[in-house]
This record gives C-alpha cells, sequence and structure tokens, in this order.
C-alpha cells in the first residue's frame, strides 16, 4: 500500500497530495485452512498456529482510490499471497502512467543457478528467502538486505535523527496506512466499497483479530 502510495507521488511533494476516497477489498484463505496444510501448520508451531479453528486470510486484495492534488484520479492496486510457490520471496511492482511503465521483481535480482536433479543436499534457504526447491533453475539474491530496501531505509533514519530531523517516511504514514489496511478490511467483511474515511473507523477491529473470521461462510 505504502510503496505504490510513494510512486504515485510526485517528487518532493507532501503526502496529502493523494487523498484516498474509496477502499474496495477481498480476503480468502485459499490454502492454509485445508486440512492438509492446518495440520502442517498446528505441528511445526507445537499447536499455537490452527488455521482450522482460527484461520486469517492468505490472499488479500485492495484497490484504493485516491484523489490528486491536481483534480485527477489514481488508483492503488495491491495483492498479498502467501500461497505462493516459487523459488522464493517474489516481490513486484508495477507502475502504469499515461506515457510511462516501471516494474520491479525481487526474483530478478541478478545471477540464477541450476542444480539437476541428481543433486543431494539437505534443503534450506541457502539462495534467496523462502526458497522452495533444492533442484532446477533458482534465483540467487547476493545482498537480500539491499534489494528489499533495509540499508537505505536504515541510512535515512539514521541521519535523520543525527540532523534533528522528521524522516520522510514516519509513524504518521504508518497510522495512515494502517487506516487504509482497517478500511481495507471492513469492505472485505462488509462485500461494499467504503467510502474514505468511513465513521466507524476508530473503534473498529476486523473480525480475524477477534478470532471470528470464517472465510468459509459462503462455501456450500
Amino acid at each position: 500500500m505504502e510503496v505504490a502510495r510513494f510512486l504515485l507521488t510526485p517528487p518532493d511533494a507532501p503526502r496529502e497530495h493523494l487523498e484516498p476516497v474509496k477502499v474496495t477489498a477481498h480476503t480468502a484463505c485459499l490454502k492454509w485452512q485445508q486440512p492438509h496444510y492446518a495440520r502442517l501448520l498446528s505441528e511445526s508451531s507445537d499447536g499455537k498456529t490452527d488455521y482450522i479453528t482460527r484461520p486469517a486470510e492468505d490472499f488479500a486484495r485492495a484497490l484504493v482510490e485516491y484523489r490528486a492534488a491536481d483534480g485527477e484520479e489514481r488508483i492503488v492496486e495491491a495483492t498479498t499471497s502467501w500461497c505462493f510457490v516459487g523459488a522464493g520471496l517474489r516481490l513486484s511492482m508495477e507502475l502504469l502512467g499515461p506515457e510511462y511503465s516501471l516494474s520491479v521483481n525481487s526474483l530478478d535480482a541478478g545471477p540464477k543457478v541450476f542444480f539437476s536433479r541428481q543433486v543431494r543436499g539437505a534443503a534450506g534457504e541457502d539462495l534467496v528467502e523462502k526458497q522452495n526447491a533444492e533442484v532446477g533453475l533458482m534465483p540467487i539474491v547476493s545482498d537480500e538486505e539491499s534489494e528489499y530496501g533495509y540499508v537505505g531505509e536504515n541510512r535515512h533514519m539514521v541521519q535523520s535523527f543525527l540532523a534533528g530531523e522528521r524522516p520522510l517516511e514516519n509513524f504518521s504514514d504508518g497510522v495512515n496506512v494502517t487506516e487504509l489496511l482497517m478500511a481495507a478490511y471492513m469492505s472485505a467483511e462488509e462485500e461494499r466499497t467504503i467510502a474514505f474515511p468511513p465513521a466507524d473507523l476508530e473503534s473498529f477491529v476486523p473480525a480475524v483479530a477477534k478470532g471470528e473470521w470464517n472465510p468459509r461462510r459462503q462455501v456450500p
């Protein structure tokens, strides 16, 4: 959500350049509430994570409609899935404009390695976070900390602290993102588009946080 807002905001423009006006969202549990996978989660967490009795979404999609300072519309589409099975952690972004486009995929970071099925060894995450295979063609993210932005983020925070300045990304931004996510949960539960901000946003608690969410409620 925040990455997309940042990409749509002109350089040096304040956060208020984009005003959210509508949120539409959908959530589902597509994999981890299935008995086989729920049992794996329970066994690997000593029973602390039980998706049969208390599931959470493993897929979510949100559409946020913004009004820019120039009066034009901007749209953010964000999806997340913990069902993805691939070479490793995939973070992908696309920015589309009237005369330009930009795309980023963390699995296209650089070198790739191939191991034939004859290679044998212990399972692990040797080449990339959330590595799902030990053979075949796999990417190598050689500097994950920098690739995911952690080094730049930490450097900016330290430099802002030393200069006595508020960082570009701060607590207020975290509040704004949380408000959008709560509106997205509200939209998913009520199955409708939510005008932002809704009147009862401050007191809203998602059903999944209360242990009351049932992703199978509409399944015959």
